[in-house]
């Protein structure tokens, strides 16, 4: 069971923790090191409250546990930092192992253009799952 459930340091993101963007970063840093199953705690501050975020990035799913009776208001910041994590890690799980290599530095022209025919003759368009 511990194994499925992961814990994202309440310091590297709660307000005060630096920029929305370096805590987006940290976030996703922290997502990428699994193999996306995993559900993250992350208890959030954004000054003076508690609330507890269950985030699930390979199904991009977010819950927010707030323990405050009838406070149903979604802290835009929490939801802004982990949001972004979300996009860094999908953009990372997007690019890994799909796309083959140009063997030196001045083959990128032929290589994008190879992706391009490639994509284009495939007429399911399933370029996503190749």
């Amino acid at each position: 069971m511990c194994s499925m459930v992961g814990f994202i340091d309440p310091a590297t993101v709660s307000a005060n923790s630096g920029t929305i963007a370096e805590r987006s970063r940290l976030v996703a840093a922290r997502l990428q090191k699994t193999d996306g199953e995993q559900i993250f705690m992350m208890p959030y501050n954004p000054g003076r409250h508690w609330i507890l975020l269950i985030v699930r990035a390979k199904r991009e799913t977010v819950y927010f546990l707030d323990p405050l009776p009838g406070h149903r208001v979604v802290d835009e910041e929490a939801k802004n930092i982990v949001n972004s994590a979300i996009k860094i890690y999908n953009t990372h799980i997007a690019r890994a192992g799909r796309t083959p290599k140009q063997p030196s530095n001045v083959e990128c022209g032929y290589y994008v253009m190879r992706f391009m025919r490639d994509i284009i003759n495939d007429p399911s368009l399933g370029f996503e799952n190749k």
